[in-house]
């Protein structure tokens, strides 16, 4: 016997090793499917990741931001006064704004700037001949930003002709 490997001649042979080769592609195909299907699935799970990590502090921000809120109203509320309690109120606030940033919460810097409502919630208008019509002349409640998205829109009053 020799370790010749023979060709198939009879037609019936060679229309079994076309169906076998087809066959064999098709499931190259599929493995080759599969195999990019996977690598997206890890490259989407690894973004989502991501995303989660970005803006994992904004709910808890959401939670604390009326009590952000109550401090800015006692600190505006004795904003003529110096004494030890206000001071203390401004240096915990100041804290509390710090902490918000290193997070990525950032206040949305609003009064005297046009009227966005992607940022902003109208509240009220108010005639106002010293800017101009869709300025914001007050704001009511301060907005905030987590990374780039909006965590909570400002509230404020928009000038009218």
């Amino acid at each position: 016997m020799s370790d010749e490997i023979e060709t198939p001649t009879a037609p019936e042979d060679l229309d079994k090793l076309r169906k076998q080769a087809a066959e064999r592609d098709q499931y190259l195909d599929l493995v080759a499917r599969t195999r990019a299907d996977f690598e997206n699935y890890q490259k989407r799970m690894q973004r989502e990741r991501e995303q989660d990590r970005k803006y994992a502090f904004g709910p808890l921000a959401l939670d604390l931001l009326p009590i952000l809120d109550n401090l800015d109203r006692a600190a505006a509320s004795q904003a003529g006064d110096s004494g030890p309690l206000v001071q203390g109120v401004v240096m915990v606030l100041t804290q509390f704004l710090e902490l918000l940033k290193r997070h990525g919460i950032t206040r949305i810097d609003c009064e005297g700037k046009p009227f966005d409502p992607n940022v902003h919630q109208a509240v009220m208008q108010k005639p106002d001949d010293t800017v101009e019509p869709n300025t914001i002349v007050q704001v009511i409640e301060q907005g905030f930003m987590n990374q780039d998205r909006v965590l909570r829109p400002a509230k404020v009053i928009v000038s009218t002709k």
